[in-house]
């Protein structure tokens, strides 16, 4: 299978990157600059998001787009990158796969309310949670794109332990038998190259999170 993993070069992107080659994909690295990081095994091409046009990704059978940004100026770059990504691949057979946030998770079974609305929910990261939920919202109303979102567990952990096995949800919030919600990178990658070989959730959003 041949991947595009967009935002290469953060670290969600390093971990995908490194899961894709390991189970033999061909894959190909898309950063707006050079990173050492990036395992020499992919194929990479430096080019901006929002300077990809259809002929860089008609290629690929699923894109992955893992773009962040969390710098207060650039949080509504979430919902335009994401829109130009979908518009690139409106009627198109390619599949999109975006890494995505949790905090547009509901945490009650009615679905009324989400966990960035949620009591203690921190200030400081309402802004980008907001953004990344708009961003969301608009993509789920799309027919037109082959899309699936990813949301982490509420504890996304960068080191985390990767222990080859996770929980899978749909738009609520998953708690594991300690009630706890959390995942690592390394599982998380796990979870996003098993749905671009199986597209189990196709036009879905779904959740993983740790035992």
């Amino acid at each position: 299978m041949k991947i595009a993993i967009i935002g290469a070069n953060g670290k969600a992107g390093l971990f995908l990157v490194n899961e894709a080659l390991s189970r033999g994909h061909d894959v190909t690295a898309m950063m707006r600059r050079e990173n050492q990081a990036v395992n020499k095994k992919a194929h990479v091409v430096i080019k901006d998001l929002f300077q990809l046009s259809y002929n860089d990704l008609k290629d690929y059978d699923v894109i992955i787009d893992a773009f962040g940004t969390w710098a207060p100026e650039s949080l509504p770059l979430h919902q335009t990158s994401l829109k130009h990504l979908a518009d690139l691949l409106s009627h198109k057979p390619n599949r999109l796969l975006v890494v995505g946030g949790a905090s547009s998770l509901y945490v009650d079974d009615a679905h009324t309310l989400r966990l960035l609305d949620s009591d203690g929910f921190p200030d400081e990261y309402k802004p980008l949670a907001s953004s990344m939920a708009i961003a969301f919202d608009a993509l789920k109303k799309r027919d037109d794109v082959q899309w699936t979102y990813l949301s982490p567990a509420a504890e996304f952990i960068a080191d985390g332990v990767r222990t080859g096995h996770y929980l899978t949800g749909g738009d609520t919030l998953l708690l594991n038998s300690q009630g706890q919600s959390q995942i690592s990178y390394a599982d998380y990658a796990i979870a996003m190259i098993d749905e671009a070989e199986a597209a189990k959730h196709v036009q879905q959003r779904f959740t993983v999170a740790a035992e």
